[in-house]
């Protein structure tokens, strides 16, 4: 099946998707900061780079489009109808990365959260929010 955009359609659509400063993660950091929390953002030196980092907790957290990192049985993940083996190989291959990155962090003395984005919509938000509090308490 071919794409049902054109090119450039497709590239303009593709140069909108955010990697940094996305809804969700701004959530998050509002909620830190409001709680005390003091953190660093997309420390480049820890493997994954991860979204925040809250270096006095060693914990860091990663706040994952359900889409990009394969999120099973979520209902914003579904693979695209068109070039589904490429999606399938390139969905598989950030999830393999993140358990890789994850073990390398795990090994250094890391605790990891991770958030996927529809945990912070609708009626899950507050509930993961308070988790989230839970755990750096």
């Amino acid at each position: 099946m071919t794409d049902v955009h054109d090119k450039q359609t497709r590239s303009y659509n593709m140069s909108q998707i955010k990697g940094k400063n996305t809804k969700p993660e701004i959530l998050v950091r509002k909620l830190l900061f409001s709680k005390g929390f003091r953190y660093r953002l997309n420390v480049k030196t820890l493997p994954g780079k991860p979204d925040i980092v809250l270096p006095k907790y060693k914990t860091v957290l990663f706040i994952n489009g359900c889409f990009w990192h394969g999120h099973e049985g979520c209902r914003y993940f579904v693979i695209p109808k068109t070039r589904t083996e490429w999606w399938i190989n390139k969905i598989n291959r950030n999830k393999q990365k993140d358990r890789e990155n994850f073990l390398k962090l795990t090994e250094d003395g890391w605790k990891i959260v991770t958030i996927f984005e529809c945990e912070l919509k609708g009626d899950k938000q507050s509930e993961t929010l308070n988790k989230l509090l839970d755990e750096l308490h």
